[in-house]
């Protein structure tokens, strides 16, 4: 869905904001949407909103005039002006002053704004494109953000889910970071034994790809061979995590023992399922149960069971540009997407 997204809506000159955890990739978002639309061969600008006062960062993005403020010996072009016929993205747009918000407000609508300390009014054509970290709507509730701001950002929004929602990305992510960091540390062609990628897809990542960019260049730089194992990945990932036993409501009137063990059993082993993406053998061996066993009891209870496929072919290409897409990786450029679609 967000690859359609981004395809949909690189040719238009809307605003788009892109929401996520910090470490999903945003800014490489907000590249493949420059990189696919009209504007691929102009400016493409990044504005870290939240590390400057406001004052400097107004400087920033709209310039000034000689003499506006002390200091200011000189003219100066600011980033919008930097960026005109590109995009302009803001990096965390919810820590933009409220001061700057309304300044912002009007370069949106009139596409135009005055250098600090200026009369002359400057035109300009850039597309907008805002990511955050946190609710928008919310902090707007809490009169923190500017609601008529928040609606004009808002006209196209691409929600970017955790690491721990698509975890069938972290084995390309993984072969991903073992190519660019073995390449910058003169190991090529290194590879992840099955028992430390097991580790890395059940580690629930609160840093999302970020995190796991530094969890595979530390295991490539410490790595002596070419193949890294469990011993490798560091301790707070190697970490069992906890598994929450599935809930079973319990009604005033009572329930029958039977029932609930039945539906208690049946939501155990789709949890697992779950949990190791429909692979029925390594649901067998994590609840201590026979294949054949396990493959009986969701006969009996009726459970729909659905393994991801692998794509080949094609696909795989499209599988590689996704990694090198949504990893965090301090890239210039971002390639231009794949239309066709992704088999999984």
């Amino acid at each position: 869905r967000v690859f359609d997204l981004i395809i949909q809506a690189a040719p238009s000159r809307s605003t788009i904001l892109i929401e996520g955890e910090s470490g999903t990739g945003k800014e490489l978002v907000a590249r493949a949407l420059h990189a696919n639309s009209s504007r691929s061969d102009k400016p493409f600008v990044s504005v870290n909103s939240g590390s400057l006062p406001p004052d400097l960062l107004e400087s920033n993005l709209f310039g000034h005039v000689k003499g506006a403020f002390t200091g200011a010996i000189q003219p100066k072009k600011g980033l919008f002006e930097v960026a005109n016929t590109g995009t302009i993205f803001f990096d965390e747009i919810g820590s933009v002053p409220a001061e700057t918000q309304a300044k912002l407000l009007r370069v949106i609508q009139e596409r135009e704004f005055m250098r600090l300390g200026g009369v002359d009014t400057i035109k300009v054509d850039v597309r907008i494109v805002a990511a955050t970290n946190v609710d928008l709507l919310q902090m707007t509730k809490e009169n923190h953000f500017r609601e008529d701001l928040y609606y004009r950002l808002h006209v196209i929004t691409i929600h970017l889910p955790p690491l721990r929602e698509r975890r069938e990305d972290i084995p390309l992510l993984v072969h991903h970071f073992l190519d660019k960091y073995g390449k910058e540390n003169d190991k090529n062609n290194l590879e992840m034994l099955p028992e430390a990628l097991d580790l890395l897809m059940h580690y629930s990542w609160p840093g999302n790809i970020r995190e796991l960019e530094n969890v595979v260049e530390r295991a490539v730089v410490l790595s002596v061979g070419m193949r890294i194992g469990e011993e490798l990945i560091p301790d707070h990932v190697r970490v069992t995590q906890p598994f929450e036993l599935p809930k079973i409501a319990l009604p005033n009137e009572g329930i029958s023992l039977k029932n609930a063990t039945a539906e208690f059993e049946k939501r155990l082993i789709e949890s697992m399922l779950g949990r190791v993406d429909g692979v029925q053998k390594r649901a067998a061996e994590l609840l201590q149960i026979k294949p054949t066993t396990l493959n009986e009891m969701i006969k009996r209870h009726d459970i729909h069971t659905k393994r991801r496929r692998s794509s080949n072919g094609s696909g795989t290409k499209v599988h590689e540009s996704v990694a090198e897409a949504t990893s965090t990786g301090q890239a210039k450029k971002a390639t231009k997407i794949p239309t066709s679609k992704i088999s999984v």
